[in-house]
């Protein structure tokens, strides 16, 4: 094959997926033709060998690293359905949620509910409620109306709820600013300037009903070093020294969130997953030692670094149209059957993603292209600069690669499109874990 755009790099698609010598691309040896065929595009084509794989890795790699003593939370927000919260359970990971809809996830599910840990910087008093009645392990306390809020939910329903301080440790991710989280100047936690954070864990000692189990940290998304987990280790250690001191209090657990970033195209550079794990603990521990402190059970958050890589969207090509530019060259626009609807964050922030032809060879050379959705707005961009073989056309297929994370769980129905289906695919089986949307599902909420 001449189209260098062919080549499919295991860094970026599903740990599953081949090239076969007619151009085919199979999924656990799921032809791609076949999968549009009986499902329809778009289609989001989850390899469930590889989502497994990776939730059993990051168990392992932080079991290893700490001793069997660290826990591993699934972040529901990146891809949650009843489905993927069985994978959890059958994998020993735990499931972290940010609202009540992703709590119920889990309840239907059958979760144990001690491994479920609870977020939101503005929880409802019936999210809340919920989270205690079902006796969630731990919620992530986000403000001092919520302190309050909380202590008189559990104290009514005669439990004490464990609980952790989220700590804003004013860490400058090298991410996006929309996915950047422990700067000052944004919404989520308790920042340690003014000693807000310390204030809340006093509050918190002062109320029967909540019991301090430990801070939570978490510096943003789609981060490929651990620096920014070093800072943000060293301020939370001084945190927790402060509180052994002045409080004469311990805190058993330093949650330092998720935020490992993934290979979207080859120019990222994801770190292996055991060296992070070993890392983030070394980090722990050096700083517990400086600090003169115990050394806490570490927690994490992985969403993205699972749900992402083991997932492509399908879409079938609708136009090809040429658009000559200013300075004298031409782009094709290659408009698919989704676009912003299935994948917000290329309009969003910018993102870039890797696409290629999946449902025939092609000899012809790459050309310069952008791969554009259906909806009415120009922003709707799906990759933004790709090299497609130039004989591309109508009815062929084209896959974007790594869009498990955030693509369905952010999909919206835009212009009134129906969401699309997620297919899991294992050896010999290909089932639907969440159906496809449709127009009598969008037109059921209507009052007639």
């Amino acid at each position: 094959m001449s189209s260098s755009s062919q080549v499919l790099s295991s860094q970026v698609w599903p740990a599953g997926i081949s090239r076969g010598a007619d151009g085919v691309v199979r999924v656990r040896d799921h032809d791609l033709r076949d999968l549009a065929g009986q499902f329809g595009t778009p289609v989001y084509v989850l390899d469930e060998v590889d989502f497994r794989a990776r939730l059993t890795a990051w168990r392992d790699a932080f079991d290893q690293a700490s001793g069997g003593t660290a826990r591993v939370f699934y972040a529901g927000k990146a891809f949650l359905c009843t489905e993927v919260a069985r994978w959890l359970r059958d994998a020993g990971v735990g499931l972290d949620v940010c609202t009540g809809g992703e709590l119920e996830v889990a309840v239907r599910a059958g979760l144990d509910m001690s491994q479920v840990l609870m977020h939101g910087n503005n929880k409802s008093p019936a999210e809340l409620a919920a989270a205690v009645g079902h006796g969630v392990g731990a919620i992530v306390v986000d403000s001092f109306e919520e302190i309050v809020r909380l202590a008189a939910i559990a104290e009514a329903a005669q439990v004490v709820q464990p609980v952790l301080v989220r700590v804003t440790v004013g860490v400058e991710a090298h991410t996006h600013e929309y996915i950047a989280t422990a700067h000052e100047d944004q919404k989520f936690g308790f920042s340690l300037t003014g000693g807000l954070a310390m204030e809340a864990v006093r509050r918190i000692l002062r109320l029967p009903a909540l019991r301090l189990l430990g801070l939570h940290s978490h510096i943003g998304s789609q981060i490929f070093t651990t620096s920014g987990f070093e800072v943000a280790a060293h301020r939370i250690t001084e945190l927790l020294a402060q509180v052994s001191r002045e409080l004469d209090a311990t805190c058993e657990v330093v949650d330092l969130g998720g935020g490992m970033g993934i290979a979207y195209t080859e120019l990222d550079a994801p770190q292996e997953l055991q060296v992070v794990a070993d890392r983030l603990l070394e980090i722990v521990r050096d700083e517990c030692h400086a600090q003169g402190v115990p050394v806490p059970t570490v927690w994490v958050e992985p969403g993205r670094a699972i749900a992402g890589p083991p997932t492509m969207t399908v879409y079938e090509v609708g136009t090809v149209k040429p658009v000559e530019l200013e300075d004298g060259t031409t782009r094709r626009y290659i408009s698919v059957d989704g676009g912003m609807s299935d994948n917000i964050r290329p309009s969003l922030y910018g993102a870039d993603y890797t696409c290629a032809l999946v449902s025939r060879f092609s000899d012809a050379e790459d050309v310069s292209s952008r791969v554009v959705g259906k909806h009415c707005e120009t922003g709707d961009v799906v990759v933004r600069s790709a090299m497609l073989p130039g004989d591309l056309t109508p009815g062929d297929l084209v896959a974007v690669a790594a869009t498990g994370a955030y693509g369905r769980s952010m999909a919206s129905n835009y212009n009134h499109v129906p969401r699309p289906p997620v297919v899991a695919v294992s050896e010999g089986t290909a089932r639907v874990i969440v159906r496809r949307e449709t127009v009598d599902d969008l037109l059921a909420l209507d009052v007639t």
